[in-house]
């Protein structure tokens, strides 16, 4: 049986605060950089503030530019002879690794019985159970879906599992499988959003990437009944009701220097992917040629540096080209193109801003993890505040998931 680590003696309550205050205001100096939206800001205010980090960005080859967005640390200590905190970067998102490859192997659900679980899906639970196994309670498998994570962790001996999922489909096919290979696992339907919801007495929470409003809903529900555990991986803050994000913990209200973050930034944490197939890559380019060559040619006719939303478009406009892309979007926006253009010049512009944007992207992209982190080190400091002991790491390789972090607390006897 795999036993996890005790909660790190050296985050406890100060340092996790003292983790959280120092990224909140290296983010906070340095949001002119992350804040913009390269694909809306042609020439954002840092190009003008640090023009020769600028210029490097600008000259990077292709294939450097590829290089460095998989290889963000070392990007971080190029880019610090023009912008020297840059160089903390390696530092500041520092995680202990939570569980091994050889105990994750160990802990993965066999593929004779995971039926209907992606191959991704199978790997990154069997690293999540084995980060936090054994258990010495029930389990309550959090917004559960079909109940991946609930099977491989009773695979490894915890029992019994419950599972919370607002989808009846996904609970029927649950129980159905966990039957058919005799897991003691019960799906329940069950929104756990509701206000009259009921955590399960004794049981731990687990939660393997609830999105937004979801986990934070387990972190105040499940401390708040005083669950023995509650072990996370969050996924997608931005999915929230609120307008920006509200901190959860009393030591990041009172600071009164806490990060004033909205949807589209919440979402820049989560925007880091695992390569996709290069045919899917192309496509993407392609398009973002044409949005972005739409956008020069908008910008030229109504004689305004602004940038102007397009609505996602229909996918049979995938086969077409770059005119019938710009008469769709002009119809959509309204806007009237004159009778006679040079299609090839805009679509040239687009070709121009994708280079640059890539470019700028991978300076804004630096700053994914540290948004990332400060966001749960807020988490990390609101269950301390509840009456845990906290340790926060990785539980996977981020070319598994880049979601990978994962908090685990537990109650501290009374």
């Amino acid at each position: 049986m795999i036993r996890p680590a005790e909660p790190d003696p050296g985050q406890r309550v100060t340092d996790f605060h003292q983790r959280w205050q120092r990224l909140n205001d290296w983010l906070a100096k340095h949001e002119t950089f992350w804040r913009p939206v390269p694909f809306m800001e042609q020439e954002p205010a840092w190009s003008q503030q640090y023009p020769e980090l600028a210029g490097w960005l600008d000259h990077l080859a292709d294939d450097d530019c590829d290089y460095l967005a998989n290889h963000l640390a070392e990007f971080a200590q190029n880019a610090a002879i023009f912008v020297p905190e840059l160089k903390l970067y390696r530092e500041l998102v520092g995680l202990p690794v939570l569980a091994l490859e050889s105990e994750a192997h160990q802990a993965t659900l066999p593929e004779t019985r995971a039926v209907d679980m992606p191959g991704r899906k199978r790997l990154q639970a069997g690293a999540f159970a084995a980060a936090v196994l054994p258990s010495t309670s029930p389990v309550l498998d959090w917004c559960c879906g079909k109940g991946h994570l609930a099977r491989t962790l009773a695979g490894q001996g915890a029992e019994p599992v419950l599972g919370f999922e607002w989808d009846p489909e996904l609970v029927a096919d649950g129980n159905r499988l966990a039957e058919h290979y005799g897991d003691p696992v019960r799906l329940k339907n069950q929104n756990v959003m509701a206000g009259d919801l009921q955590w399960p007495a004794a049981h731990q929470g687990v939660a393997l990437h609830a999105c937004g409003d979801l986990h934070r809903q387990l972190l105040q529900v499940g401390s708040a009944a005083q669950a023995p555990r509650l072990s996370i991986s969050p996924c997608c803050y931005q999915r929230t009701e609120e307008r920006y994000y509200q901190p959860l913990s009393q030591r990041a209200r009172a600071s009164g220097r806490s990060l004033l973050l909205d949807r589209s930034e919440l979402k820049l944490a989560v925007q880091e992917t695992v390569t996709a197939p290069a045919r899917v890559r192309k496509q993407t380019a392609r398009i973002s040629v044409w949005r972005l060559g739409f956008d020069a040619l908008q910008r030229h006719l109504r004689g305004t540096d602004d940038y102007l939303q397009v609505p996602s478009h229909p996918t049979q406009l995938n086969n077409g080209g770059f005119e019938q892309f710009c008469r769709w979007a002009a119809q959509k926006k309204e806007l009237d193109l004159p009778g006679a253009l040079d299609w090839q010049h805009w679509m040239n512009e687009g070709e121009r801003r994708l280079q640059q944007v890539r470019r700028h992207e991978l300076l804004r992209h630096l700053f994914r993890r540290p948004l990332e982190l400060v966001l749960v080190l807020d988490y990390a400091m609101f269950l301390e505040e509840q009456g845990y002991e906290v340790r926060l790491g990785t539980f996977c390789e981020r070319s598994l998931t880049p979601r990978n972090l994962l908090l685990d607390a537990f109650r501290v006897a009374s």
